[in-house]
Formats: C-alpha cells, sequence, structure tokens
C-alpha cells in the first residue's frame, strides 16, 4: 500500500517492499520520464527477491499520486531531481548507502546524484540511461507527441497518474524545447566512484549505444550490458537479464 510523504510544497507517494536478507543494502528505483510507482508493475516485487535488497519505489513530483505538476519544467529539472528532492527523500525515509536503480530519466537523475561530493551510494544500477541528447531521442519524442494527440495513449497513461495531460506535457515539452538539445552530463561522470552496471537494449529506439559507452569510458570500473532484442525499456524486455544481472551485481557489492 502507498503512503505519503510530504516535503514542502508537494506530496511524494512511495512504497516499501521489504527485504529477505538482513544486512543487504537499499534499492531505490527511479522511474521513467513517463513513469510512476504503479508503472513498475510487480517489477519491485521480483527485484526485492532476486536480490534480497529491500526496495523503496515512490512516484516524483508531477507522477502518479505525488502531486500534480503546475508549471512548465525547466531543462535544470533533473538536476533539481538530483540534488535537491532525490536527498530529502533519502534523508527522511533514513535510507543510507542505497543502490540507486534508474531507468531512462531516473537514470540520468541517478548519475547526477552520483557525482555530487555529498553522495552516499552503494552502486548504480542504469537502464538504458541519458547522458546527452540524440536525433534519434528527440525524433521518437516527437513521435509520442503524436501518439498522445491521436491515440488512447492519454486514457491509457490515465489508469498510472493524477494528471495525464500535466505528466505527458511535463516531459515532452522540455525534451523537445530546442534549449534542451545543450542538455548534457558527461562533464559530471568522472566525480562518480560508486560501483556502476548499466544495462541497454541494441534495439533502444530512445537512444544510441554511444550513451553507455560514454558511461564505461568516463566512470572508472562500471560494467556496461548490451541485451539483444530489446528496446528502451529492458525490465520490461528482458526481465529475466536485468533481475540476473541486478542479482550478481548487489552479490559482488556485498562480497567486496
Amino acid at each position: 500500500m502507498a503512503s505519503l510523504l510530504e516535503l514542502q510544497d508537494r506530496l511524494i507517494e512511495y512504497r516499501w517492499i521489504e527485504a529477505s536478507r538482513p544486512g543487504a543494502a537499499d534499492l531505490v528505483m527511479l522511474h521513467e520520464g513517463l513513469g510512476s510507482m504503479s508503472l513498475w508493475k510487480d517489477f519491485p516485487e521480483r527485484l526485492a527477491a532476486a536480490t534480497g535488497c529491500r526496495v523503496l519505489v515512490y512516484s516524483r513530483h508531477g507522477y502518479g499520486g505525488s502531486s500534480i505538476l503546475t508549471a512548465p519544467r525547466d531543462t535544470g529539472y533533473m538536476h533539481d531531481e538530483a540534488r535537491v528532492w532525490l536527498p530529502q527523500i533519502l534523508r527522511r525515509l533514513e535510507v543510507r548507502r542505497p543502490v540507486l536503480f534508474g531507468h531512462s530519466d531516473g537514470a540520468s537523475i541517478a548519475l547526477i546524484h552520483a557525482a555530487e561530493p555529498t553522495a552516499e551510494l552503494s552502486g548504480l544500477i542504469l537502464l538504458a540511461p541519458h547522458v546527452m541528447v540524440e536525433d534519434v531521442t528527440v525524433a521518437n519524442i516527437a513521435r509520442a507527441r503524436v501518439a498522445f494527440e491521436t491515440t488512447d495513449l492519454p486514457q491509457r497513461l490515465a489508469r498510472h497518474h493524477r494528471d495525464a495531460q500535466a505528466t505527458f506535457r511535463g516531459w515532452n515539452d522540455i525534451w523537445l524545447d530546442p534549449a534542451f538539445r545543450r542538455w548534457n552530463i558527461e562533464s559530471l561522470l568522472g566525480a562518480i566512484r560508486c560501483p556502476l552496471l548499466a544495462l541497454q537494449g541494441r534495439e533502444d529506439e530512445y537512444g544510441t549505444l554511444e550513451q553507455v559507452e560514454i558511461l564505461r569510458r568516463a566512470v572508472a570500473g562500471s560494467a556496461v550490458r548490451v541485451l539483444e532484442n530489446c528496446r528502451h525499456a529492458p525490465h520490461r524486455d528482458q526481465p529475466a537479464a536485468v533481475l540476473d544481472a541486478a542479482r550478481d551485481f548487489i552479490a559482488g557489492l556485498n562480497a567486496s
């Protein structure tokens, strides 16, 4: 069952899946740009079972059952999530040295947070991270706008968000803003010191493999896996491979 955390002017929905192995690091799941707590479906439970970790799932501001977005996002919205709001959530919920498990926008937020000098993390597991804006990303986000305007996508999103229109526009409008083409976090990556595992589908429609190759080059000791027959959501397209990789990554942390 979801709980609500009050943070300044917003309410954040969250829930815990309890650990099955005492002493395991907490896993904190950070959803994609149109994601929410409920859109993970049963994957948090499967992740907890595979790793033995306690898992925290929440919806960011403007998503799911959290407070509705009432103003347009700006180009620094992921930096704000990583540097302002995520630390408050971790502190309020007494989460110490977690592994951040991020997908897409959530993976980028995890990277920005990990680069902060005050970050205290055990590791990062990243699915389809963005470290820069590519032509293929923008092209497919533009196609998503057409789908939102011409298909039942608003009704499908409304099952998971309090205000599907505000959620979609908050994500889509900023990614299609010409100013956002300059968004790039490559300069931050060298500051990351925790273990990192990145997974990306070879058929990812929102980014090329250069996204994870940049991580491989920039972050010392990082591990990268490319998944076949997989698009932008590895946990949906190749769940067994993601769960196996997460289990092995957590086991390696526990052994070190």
